[in-house]
C-alpha cells in the first residue's frame, strides 16, 4: 500500500482512476512544508526529471511527489490515438483521484509543458483548496503554428532518426504509446482549436511561469495570455539561452528561482 499511517512509501505503482501509475516520493526533510507534486512533458516519466525533484526537495526541505501518467515510463500502457482533451482529462479527473488517494494537501504543482497545462487547468478548478501554488515551465494555454512545426518534426526524427531508441530507455514497452499518443494529438487537425484559456480566470493561487527566449516548443504570448487572464498573482521569469526544458537548460537559475517562490508558500 502506497500510505500507511499517514505515511507515504517511497515508491512504486498506484492505482488511479482505472490505471497503474509508477511513482517516486521523497519525504519531507522539515514539518510543515508543501507537498510538491511534479507534472511531466508530452515525452517524460519519472526518470526524465533526473535529480531535480531531489535537488528541490533537498532545498526547500519539501516532500515531492513525482509519477508517470499512463501510457508513459513503467505505468499502464492507453490506447492511441488519445483524445484530444487528454490534458483535460489529467487535470480535472486524474490529478485530483491521485491528490485525494495520498491525502496530499497544501500542495505546490510543478509542471512542464504538457505538465504545466494539466498543472494550469487543476488550478482553475481546485475545488479542494489543497493548492497553494504552481511552478509551470513552458506551459501551452493555446496551440501555435511553432508547436505544431516542432511537434511535426519530431515525428521524423522517431521515424527516421534515434529518437525512438532514445525515448525507449525511458519508457520501454510503452515507447510508441507514449510517443505517438502525444505526436498525434497534437498533429490532428482539429487539434488547432486546443485551449485552456477558459480555466485560467479560476486561478486563485500564485503562479511561477518560467519559459526559455529560445523555446522551440511556445512563444511568449503563452506567458503573456497566463498573465492577462489568471485570476491570482503571477510571476514570470524569462531565461535567456534556454530552449523548452529550463530546468535542463538553465538548472541553476530555474532552481534558485523555484526555491524564491516555494518560501513563500509555507
Amino acid at each position: 500500500m502506497p500510505l500507511r499511517d499517514g505515511r507515504i512509501d517511497a515508491g512504486g505503482f498506484l492505482d488511479v482512476a482505472g490505471a497503474r501509475l509508477e511513482y517516486r516520493w521523497i519525504a519531507p526533510a522539515a514539518a510543515g512544508r508543501p507537498a510538491l507534486v511534479f507534472l511531466h512533458e508530452g515525452l517524460g516519466c519519472v526518470a526524465l526529471w533526473k535529480d531535480f525533484p531531489d535537488r528541490v526537495a533537498a532545498a526547500t526541505g519539501c516532500g515531492a511527489l513525482v509519477y508517470s501518467r499512463a501510457g508513459y515510463g513503467r505505468s499502464s500502457p492507453v490506447p492511441v490515438p488519445r483524445p484530444l482533451r487528454y490534458m483535460h482529462d489529467e487535470g480535472l479527473e486524474v490529478l485530483p483521484a491521485l491528490l485525494d488517494q495520498l491525502d496530499l494537501r497544501n500542495v505546490v504543482l510543478v509542471g512542464h509543458s504538457d505538465g504545466a497545462s494539466i498543472a494550469l487547468i487543476h488550478a482553475g478548478n481546485d475545488r479542494a483548496g489543497r493548492l497553494s501554488g504552481a511552478v509551470v515551465m513552458a506551459p501551452h494555454v493555446f496551440c501555435e503554428d511553432v508547436s505544431v512545426a516542432s511537434i511535426a518534426r519530431a515525428a521524423n526524427a522517431y521515424r527516421d532518426g534515434d529518437l525512438r531508441a532514445k525515448l525507449q530507455r525511458l519508457h520501454g514497452d510503452n515507447v510508441d504509446c507514449a510517443f505517438w499518443g502525444w505526436n498525434r494529438a497534437w498533429l490532428d487537425k482539429d487539434f488547432r482549436a486546443w485551449t485552456i484559456e477558459e480555466h485560467l480566470p479560476g486561478i486563485r493561487v500564485p503562479l511561477l511561469v518560467i519559459q526559455g527566449t529560445g523555446d522551440e516548443y511556445g512563444t511568449p504570448a503563452q506567458v503573456e495570455a497566463i498573465r492577462a487572464q489568471t485570476g491570482g498573482p503571477v510571476e514570470v521569469l524569462m531565461l535567456d539561452r534556454c530552449g523548452h526544458s529550463p530546468h535542463r537548460d538553465q538548472p541553476e537559475a530555474t532552481l534558485a528561482a523555484v526555491m524564491h517562490f516555494i518560501a513563500g508558500r509555507s
